[in-house]
Formats: C-alpha cells, structure tokens, sequence
C-alpha cells in the first residue's frame, strides 16, 4: 500500500474517499477496518482458547436492541465437532483449512423464559423478534470481526450454514427460538496482507437526508468495470447456463448467483423453530 493512511485505503475501496479530517488519517481501528479483507487462508497454528473467549467477550459488550441481549455465540473447536461442522459447508471447499469455527445465533428463548419465570405474557410474537434477535447477532459477529483482526487473526463470515439450518441446530443443540445467523471462520492468516476488495461507491450506498438514486445505473457499470479489472480471472457463476462473459463484474456475478433459487425452505425452518413471522 503507497500511503499508511485513511485517504489511500478508502481511495482503494471505493474508488474516492470523503474528506478525511487530520485526527481520523492515522487512527489504527480506522485503518485496520478500512483495509481489511476476508481471511480464506490459514496456518496450522491453533487459536489460543483464552483468546477466543476473551474476542468473545468483547463482541458481547457490543449494543443489543433494548438490551435484550439476543445473542449467542458457540465455539466450535472439538475435532470431531469441528469435523461434523465443516461438512455442512462443505460447498466452500477453503473451510476444511480453518482451526476453528465460531457460530453466531439469533437468541429470542431466553427472553420468552424470563416470561415463563415471572409469569408475564409474551405478546410481541410476531416478526419483530425474530429480527430483534438476528440483527443483535449481527451486530456482535461484526464486533468480533474487528476484535479478532485488531488481535492478529484473520476472519470470514460463512452464510452457508442457513443453507443447512435444520443439520445445524441438530448438531449445535440449538432449541426453539435459537438459530443459527452466520458462522466464523478464525485462525492465523497464511499470507501477512490480503487485496482491498473494491466496494460499491460511497455516492451509491450514503444518502444525506433523504434516499436519493440518481444516476445509479451509470455508477454500478462503472463499478462493474472496476471489479471486473480487479479480477480479470474470476471464476463465473453458472457458466452452462449463462455463458461466459467478456466482462464479469460485481452485477453479473449477483445477478447470476441470485437468479437460482436458494434457501427457499428458510421461512418454513424459522417457523419450525417457534416464530410468528406474521
């Protein structure tokens, strides 16, 4: 990287930066959030359990909706439990090299119980508690994201384990009203920097006051023609179906991967874990 600064790493996500006041230009979260990238590469050193309890902690002083504190975490480090794990997301070839594996779950059980116990009714049955607890879960896998990497270790979320909820649960022992967001790939990355992925620009994703997009179209073509730069080499999604692309940007690649269907049983599994989506 040509500059050890905010400006130069958010020039290489977005393709610009905001004016980025003196104080902020060096500050280390900043920089380290600014410029990080997934870790699909790990080495064979062991993440030290007191340290994956102590990110764990941290992740959970993060906010949580009205301090209902609806998240939980389940660390997966056993061997054969690790094993079972990964061959649930076994269409993500890369896992199979990660030391450990953390799960992030939505948690609206706990709430229900202190209910049951002060014998209060449980109302807000509805939608809104199922997203209570998935966006707290959110929040604190996104806290320990930056905590891990800040400690030297490398992360990448996996959203494959919705695609096998049921599995999941079964082999985690989630009960009703506990489910599984996303898990966490942690270890000691393999290689000491990682490319900034370019993301969409600032002028598509920040809106002052009110939502505004003007010229979105024209801003994600050129997006496209950045990201396909970035990758000229990308694998392609569906290639029998859609053919090969002379250019294969950020559009194609969603466009393709979200024109099959994919997960369409979630609805029914969130049900069956005890949720009123109405």
């Amino acid at each position: 990287m040509p500059e050890d600064n905010l400006t130069a790493r958010l020039s290489a996500r977005f393709g610009e930066a905001p004016s980025v006041p003196a104080r902020a230009q060096h500050h280390a979260t900043l920089l380290g959030i600014a410029g990080r990238a997934s870790c699909r590469a790990f080495t064979d050193e062991p993440v030290e359990g007191d340290l994956l309890a102590t990110l764990c902690a941290v992740a959970l002083s993060a906010p949580s909706k009205s301090d209902l504190q609806q998240r939980d975490i389940v660390i997966v480090d056993e061997p054969e439990q690790l094993a079972a794990l990964k061959g649930l997301l076994e269409a993500q070839a890369w896992i199979a090299g990660a030391p450990v594996l953390l799960v992030f779950c939505g948690n609206n059980r706990r709430q229900r119980q202190l209910h049951a116990w002060t014998g209060r009714p449980f109302v807000n049955d509805h939608l809104d508690a199922f997203f209570n607890a998935s966006v707290d879960a959110g929040i604190a896998l996104a806290t320990f994201i930056v905590a891990a990497e800040a400690a030297g270790l490398g992360c990448c979320p996996i959203s494959t384990i919705r695609n096998e909820a049921e599995a999941a649960c079964t082999l985690l022992g989630l009960p009703d009203h506990v489910f599984p967001v996303a898990a966490l790939a942690v270890g000691h990355p393999a290689a000491a920097e990682r490319p900034i992925s370019a993301r969409l620009p600032l002028q598509a994703t920040v809106h002052r006051n009110r939502f505004d997009e003007t010229g979105l179209r024209e801003t994600v073509e050129r997006y496209d023609r950045v990201r396909a730069a970035q990758d000229p080499g990308a694998r392609q999604r569906s290639v029998g179906r859609y053919g090969r692309a002379a250019q294969y940007g950020w559009s194609e690649d969603k466009t393709r991967q979200y024109s099959l269907p994919e997960r369409t049983d979630f609805g029914a599994f969130v049900r069956r874990k005890g949720f009123d989506l109405g």
